[in-house]
């Protein structure tokens, strides 16, 4: 993932592992923060973040016509911001990722899943509350 410095907007190759953790550029040396907001990704961006990630990983499947998942963006948004560093929050678009959409069959959206060691391990459709999101993540926080 290419990660922009707040400072002197140096492009940094940030690897999928290392997205939880604090950095530095490249460039200036200005500190990069954990990924803070969700993240767009493609089907390639999403296998190597999942694949690469040693935090919990909670992936929002989503569509823009889709009132709930416009409610819940927000919420998303907000728990990513509260997270940093301890987790990931990832956001697949469903009509333009429809190959994922089928891998994971998701049939209704929003549809959130919560990854841990490149696996799914719990699963929701509809919309839920941030502090409901975060009890997923951190149940699935714990070294094991």
């Amino acid at each position: 993932m290419i990660r922009i410095c707040p400072s002197c907007r140096a492009k940094n190759r940030i690897p999928a592992a290392h997205l939880a953790d604090q950095g530095r550029c490249g460039a200036c040396k200005t500190a990069l923060e954990p990924a803070s907001e969700p993240l767009d990704v493609t089907t390639a961006e999403f296998d190597e973040i999942i694949g690469g990630a040693r935090v919990p990983v909670l992936v929002d499947f989503w569509a823009a016509w889709c009132g709930p998942c416009r409610m819940a963006a927000p919420e998303v948004k907000a728990l990513a911001h509260e997270l940093a560093g301890r987790a990931l929050v990832l956001k697949v678009d469903t009509e333009a990722e429809q190959g994922l959409s089928a891998r994971y069959q998701i049939q209704s959206i929003p549809n959130f899943m919560v990854f841990r060691n490149g696996k799914p391990v719990f699963r929701r459709a509809g919309l839920a509350p941030r502090a409901e999101m975060r009890r997923w993540i951190e149940a699935e926080s714990a070294p094991g």
